[in-house]
């Protein structure tokens, strides 16, 4: 997991997948989930006056972590949930404290202090407080997301209102918002039943979907060049592309010859990624990640079925936009809505 600041000569002034303006302190975050959905607005959105963070999820292997001992199947032992409750929140937080400092406030306190509140204040005292952090921040924080990061906002917005913890957002705009996926093509169906079907199987066994070695990396690397090279190969490949996914017009092409898709590092995913996706495909509904059995998610949840998310979107208290691709066959615009429907 990273970010990175693009920062301006002068300071006070944020944005990117995280910007602040000067003016009002405006802060956006701009989440992907392998942070290479238009990338180029951050440079647009430095020369409109705002400092830049660009953020993205875990999905490096797992030789990136800290820990160079982790074991794979330890280190890619995570879901949605984990974005959600985990990444988002430390992401957030390293902003706040990067912003209340540059900003001269004590303001960063806050969020220490309601945690340190003993358990006999009242429920409505606690969320006056809530209230209270945001509208007191010396910056407003937007956060801009697409496909799967979007799902992780509204993820982490909702977790942190049941929890009565402060979110710190001020404002979200969701590009084609991952978390219902019914209406979707014949394929994705297909991977959805194999899934779910072999996910208990499979999980112990292929805990993390990623190229294992620098040299498979580096072929495919030499392939992705030889599509932009040779027009005829890469229109293939970009038309096969298309029928896959539904029809869609991507520029899949183009993404494997961003900068991330070298030999040395490649972006992953978690199998339990994957897993808690198709669960959401199959149950029509934005839901957390579900542990297979009554006893695990009553631990995890206090009930027998995992949190549904779009039950409680009543509790998001920020402005939101809603953004739909009209050709998009991944997450159609009927998904999109739904999530509008919801709100």
């Amino acid at each position: 997991m990273d970010m990175f600041c693009c920062w301006r000569e002068s300071p006070g002034v944020i944005h990117g997948r995280l910007c602040c303006c000067n003016m009002e302190y405006w802060t956006h975050l701009w989440v992907g989930y392998r942070m290479v959905l238009l990338a180029h607005l951050h440079l647009q959105l430095m020369i409109k006056g705002y400092d830049v963070f660009l953020g993205n999820l875990r999905g490096l292997v797992s030789r990136e972590h800290m820990d160079k001992n982790l074991s794979s199947s330890k280190y890619w032992k995570y879901s949605v949930n984990e974005h959600g409750t985990k990444d988002m929140p430390a992401i957030i937080e390293e902003i706040h404290k990067i912003k209340t400092s540059e900003l001269g406030s004590s303001q960063n306190l806050i969020g220490e202090e309601m945690e340190d509140q003993n358990d006999d204040i009242k429920n409505s005292e606690i969320q006056t407080s809530e209230e209270d952090v945001t509208k007191n921040q010396p910056y407003k924080l937007c956060a801009v997301c697409h496909s799967l990061g979007g799902a992780v906002m509204l993820m982490y917005v909702v977790t942190s209102r049941i929890a009565q913890k402060p979110h710190r957002l001020s404002r979200l705009v969701l590009l084609s918002p991952a978390g219902f996926h019914e209406d979707s093509n014949v394929v994705f169906s297909l991977v959805e039943k194999i899934i779910l079907f072999v996910g208990p199987v499979l999980a112990p066994l292929v805990p993390g979907l990623y190229i294992p070695t620098r040299f498979f990396r580096m072929l495919l690397n030499k392939l992705a060049r030889d599509f932009h090279n040779y027009p005829a190969l890469g229109g293939l490949v970009q038309t096969l592309m298309g029928y896959v996914v539904g029809g869609d017009s991507s520029n899949w092409v183009g993404v494997l010859g961003l900068p991330h898709y070298n030999m040395d590092d490649m972006p992953g995913v978690s199998f339990h990624v994957v897993l808690h996706l198709a669960q959401i495909k199959r149950a029509k509904r934005f839901q957390m990640y579900d542990y297979g059995s009554t006893a695990a998610n009553m631990e995890a949840y206090g009930t027998p079925k995992p949190l549904d998310l779009g039950a409680h979107y009543s509790l998001i208290d920020i402005p939101m936009d809603l953004v739909a691709g009209q050709r998009d066959r991944v997450i159609s615009p009927t998904m999109v809505k739904k999530h509008y429907k919801l709100m």
